[in-house]
């Protein structure tokens, strides 16, 4: 098995464009043998700073997954209204036309790569509905139109993100995962089409506050045929650099066979285990399976951000290994 790494979350180019430092942190990923590629961050452009430099500096044998969320967050700091889920019509359209410049970008890949290069789109069930009404039937509208587009070979997939809860605080406030079922399965009856949805485990995580609840949400959308793919990103429940229950994407607990990891982080190697096991037969060679992890300080050098990500797929090795 072979997986996807959110390099963008560790990466030392994200906030302050540095070619030179990207450069030597893709050298370094290229390297790792079990990596088959990048969930990449849009946020309006192929790239956020430079889409030559970018084509030109992956990896030939890249896989792509594109995920919305980090332009979808810089809207919603612009306009509370905006989401593919909202109820204001002017805040939908404002979404259909960024994923319509994603749909663009993803085409611009392919073709500078020459290939079909991106796997899937993952996108987010925005609004935050603290802040702004969203509905199933506005999720259903907007995906019926973005299924008339040509993905050039993409899957698309909701990656589902803490749903508003009146119990605690949240971090997204988006769609419940009901809601996303429910017009997954409409969608997928009524057009023939292929749409599924993707955990990530941090959020999950957030939106139940327990380790749990990631496992209720893997075996929910599993029974309805719906899972595509699982993103681990860790949380934790103690003071930490990363927050309380914030959706920090903190990596996995430190244990005596990795070299990397974070003190208090509720993402041990055991709760890894434990969802990959919960996909059961879900988890397939075409599932999505990957890491998304941050970096504490944020000036951190080179070693530490690619070690955090090795000795995150190290653990998710091992379970496959188990299995074998």
């Amino acid at each position: 098995m072979n997986y996807f790494v959110g390099s963008y979350a560790t990466s030392p180019a994200w906030e302050r464009w540095d070619a030179e430092a990207e450069h030597a942190y893709f050298s370094q990923l290229k390297a790792l043998k079990n990596v088959q590629g990048l969930e990449h961050p849009f946020t309006g452009s192929l790239h956020p700073h430079d889409d030559d430099w970018f084509i030109a500096n992956v990896s030939p044998d890249w896989q792509f997954v594109f995920t919305c969320v980090p332009g979808t967050m810089g809207a919603l700091g612009k306009n509370p209204r905006f989401g593919i889920a909202s109820d204001d019509e002017a805040g939908r359209q404002e979404a259909l036309a960024f994923m319509q410049k994603a749909c663009d970008a993803i085409g611009k890949l392919n073709k500078g790569l020459g290939r079909k290069a991106v796997k899937a789109i993952e996108i987010q069930t925005a609004p935050d509905r603290s802040k702004a009404e969203g509905s199933a039937k506005s999720l259903q509208a907007s995906l019926e139109t973005m299924l008339s587009w040509d993905w050039h070979g993409a899957d698309i997939v909701i990656e589902h993100c803490d749903a508003l809860v009146p119990e605690h605080e949240h971090a997204k406030g988006f769609l419940s995962l009901d809601d996303e079922i429910a017009v997954l399965n409409e969608l997928n009856a009524s057009k023939n089409a292929n749409l599924g949805l993707l955990i990530n485990w941090g959020r999950s995580a957030i939106e139940s506050m327990s380790t749990e609840g990631v496992l209720a949400h893997i075996k929910h959308v599993k029974n309805h045929g719906l899972l595509k793919g699982l993103m681990f990103s860790g949380v934790t429940d103690q003071e930490s650099p990363y927050g309380i229950w914030k959706d920090t994407h903190m990596p996995a607990s430190k244990n005596s066979t990795v070299e990397f990891g974070a003190e208090h982080s509720l993402l041990t190697e055991e709760e890894i285990h434990r969802s990959l096991a919960a996909c059961g037969d879900a988890l397939t060679e075409n599932s999505i399976v990957g890491i998304k992890l941050g970096i504490r300080p944020k000036d951190a050098p080179l070693e530490p951000r690619v070690g955090y990500n090795q000795s995150a797929l190290a653990m998710i090795d091992r379970f496959f290994e188990e299995v074998a």
